[in-house]
């Protein structure tokens, strides 16, 4: 692997690090609550709708607003880490690649 995408790939593993918390926090996910009007009342209302009239627990989002509000544990972090990884290192071999 060349060293631009090993640093792709590390660029990529921080930057979803550090931004998980602040992509929840914008989508309504937040320490008090979902945020009335936010994608994440939309998406409270529809899976409400779709289990009968209640957030099932473990559903997405449950989670979601478990993390929104109590951070990211640190297996999660190894999750949402190891994908932004992915997407950086694929990034820059995609840039790599000539036709």
């Amino acid at each position: 692997m060349d060293p631009l995408t090993l640093i792709a790939t590390g660029a990529g593993a921080v930057g979803a690090i550090v931004a998980a918390p602040a992509v929840l926090t914008a989508a309504g996910f937040t320490a008090g609550g979902i945020a009335a009007g936010s994608i994440a009342s939309t998406l409270m209302s529809a899976t409400a709708v779709a289990n009968g009239g209640g957030v099932a627990a473990g559903s997405v989002v449950a989670v979601l607003q478990s993390v929104g509000a109590a951070g990211i544990p640190l297996a999660g972090q190894a999750i949402v880490g190891a994908l932004g990884a992915t997407v950086g290192a694929v990034a820059s071999m995609a840039s790599n690649y000539t036709v």
